[in-house]
């Protein structure tokens, strides 16, 4: 006997066959008894039917009703007949519309995956829309360039200074304290081996020249990446969601122009001066670190960076910043473009630009930094 609140039952055998003795309350508010036992005892005896004996059954709802309806469905899977004879009348005619009409063959949605050949050309198909997507992209935000160039693009200059506020001074905080922790981490770094040696003044060679050529422009663009980058996505995928898009184009207005311009324009203009600011942040927290645990001063620490690193890698760093800007800017604003017409497809591009800017901003500082190399700067 299994039991659950009020609801009770009880099986028995009676002449090669199975008796269910239900009592209590059978409601989902008072609890329905625990069928899998119930289910298990059926699996394991053959029984020549099954039938009820419903006397001291005080009330039910559809607690009762899932209970029988899993019994009969266990029972004709094991081909054990059930006598509903028994049942109160409003079960039997709940129960007789519930198998009224069977169910349908192979109605339920299969879920099969797809062919190795079939992945790959899907796969092929995405990736020739997408380069086809791109380059269309590339070759109208020349047109719009070029139309800027004289003169001639329409876009608003208040867009672009909020893009350039949106993007520069709101974005001084995370800038700060991610360069400040790099700088750091390069000076605790760089002083495990340097130490060894005696030669811990070299550190601020070590941060210097690091921030300057590299990390500097790099944790900026992965900021702005994760910050500016998604929200461009985001942004113009909202508004091809909600057909802005088209009605820009139904008036003759290039959206290239008017939505993807003021944005390029304030990351090529922010991100050279962010970088600027995350150098000289990042060298700083460096300089936190010699002063705290190696005796090295301030004034030696900016000496030696001073004397060691040149102009030219401070200038390399800004124009890394540039080239990732512009990488960025383009990716946000291609997948803000790309998005679907659904709530998901915005959250897709904004996820989309940010990988798409992490991957264009590695490559591009691998490509630079091979150029610099053969050019010997």
């Amino acid at each position: 006997m299994t039991e659950s609140a009020n609801a009770k039952y009880t099986l028995a055998p009676i002449d090669n066959g199975l008796l269910l003795h239900l009592t209590g309350d059978w409601s989902f508010t008072a609890g329905v008894p625990d069928i899998y036992p119930l289910l298990s005892h059926i699996d394991n005896v053959k029984a020549a039917f099954v039938s009820f004996n419903t006397e001291q059954l005080i009330t039910w709802d559809t607690g009762l009703m899932t209970f029988l309806i899993e019994l009969i469905d266990r029972c004709e899977h094991k081909n054990i007949p059930v006598d509903k004879t028994n049942l109160p009348q409003g079960v039997k005619r709940l129960l007789n519309l519930a198998y009224a009409v069977p169910e349908r063959k192979d109605s339920r949605r299969a879920i099969l995956g797809q062919p190795v050949l079939a992945k790959i050309g899907n796969v092929t198909l995405e990736t020739h829309r997408s380069w086809n997507d791109m380059l269309t992209f590339v070759g109208e935000l020349c047109k719009g360039t070029y139309n800027l160039m004289r003169g001639r693009a329409r876009l608003r200059t208040a867009d672009m200074f909020y893009q350039i506020e949106a993007a520069g001074p709101s974005a001084l905080m995370i800038i700060t304290l991610i360069s400040t922790l790099v700088g750091m981490i390069l000076a605790f770094v760089g002083a495990v081996q340097l130490r060894l040696f005696g030669a811990e003044i070299f550190i601020a060679n070590l941060v210097g020249l690091g921030m300057a050529r590299e990390m500097g422009a790099i944790m900026t663009a992965i900021t702005m990446a994760g910050r500016s980058g998604s929200a461009y996505a985001a942004q113009i995928g909202t508004m091809q969601v909600n057909e802005e898009i088209d009605a820009l184009t139904t008036m003759g207005i290039s959206p290239v122009e008017f939505l993807v311009l003021p944005r390029l324009l304030a990351l090529c203009i922010t991100m050279p001066i962010l970088c600027v600011y995350s150098i000289f942040m990042g060298i700083f927290g460096g300089a936190i670190v010699s002063a705290g645990l190696f005796d090295i001063s301030f004034s030696q620490y900016y000496l030696q960076i001073q004397a060691f690193v040149e102009l030219k890698h401070f200038l390399i760093g800004i124009m890394k910043a540039a080239v990732f800007g512009v990488l960025v800017a383009t990716a946000g604003c291609f997948r803000g473009l790309q998005c679907g017409r659904s709530a998901s497809a915005v959250g897709f591009a904004a996820t989309s630009a940010v990988v798409t800017s992490l991957v264009l901003i590695i490559v591009a500082d691998a490509v630079i930094t091979v150029i610099c190399q053969v050019l010997g700067v």
